[in-house]
């Protein structure tokens, strides 16, 4: 199930200059937005597990790009 709102990112899109923007893909680069994000938060937590916090700190994120 989505997690993130279609119309912030209908106004990214549009932001980067584009003057119109089916729905379909607004639905496109939120579902990627959104694996993307899953991908990063399981390596962040990893990297929190592996200095044995139970919490995902900024620079988890951060080192796991």
């Amino acid at each position: 199930m989505a997690e993130l709102p279609l119309a912030p990112v209908k106004r990214i899109i549009k932001q980067s200059g584009a003057s119109r923007v089916s729905e379909d893909a607004v639905r496109e680069l939120r579902d990627e937005l959104e694996s993307h994000a899953e991908e990063r938060a399981r390596d962040s937590k990893q990297l929190a597990e592996h200095a044995d916090r139970k919490t995902v700190q900024a620079d988890d994120v951060r080192a796991s790009r």
